[in-house]
């Protein structure tokens, strides 16, 4: 088991910036990957990016690409995203998962474990 809890969500003005930040516990090692998504009030949960503990390979949603950065401290065992640029419609409840595997995958339902969320919050 792997459980994962997201922190630094918060309330900020567009054109702002957020760092994201998810520990990982439990039993983990650096066969994972470990995802982004995000779920907006009335609309499915969306990828947002992905990293691999072992490679630090990298992949991102189109919305996000120039703006979001993932990356990974394999010493605190904690994912961090950060979030430049932040705009109105980034503004969702965002959820950090793990999946054994030493592949990027984008699928969530691919992912076995998940956070509880952390809320974004862009104003306009």
């Amino acid at each position: 088991q792997v459980q994962l809890v997201e922190s630094g969500g918060g309330l900020v003005q567009a054109g702002g910036s957020l760092r994201l930040s998810c520990a990982a516990s439990g039993r983990t090692s650096s066969r994972y990957c470990m995802g982004w998504f995000r779920q907006a009030p009335g609309q499915d949960r969306e990828f947002v990016a992905a990293i691999t503990w072992a490679g630090g390979s990298t992949n991102y949603a189109d919305s996000v690409k120039g703006r979001f950065t993932i990356s990974r401290d394999s010493a605190k065992n904690t994912v961090y995203l950060q979030m430049n640029s932040l705009k109105p419609e980034d503004t969702a409840v965002y959820y950090c998962a793990a999946k054994r595997t030493y592949y990027v995958y984008t699928e969530l339902s691919e992912y076995d474990y998940w956070g509880q969320g952390t809320q974004v919050t862009v104003s306009s």
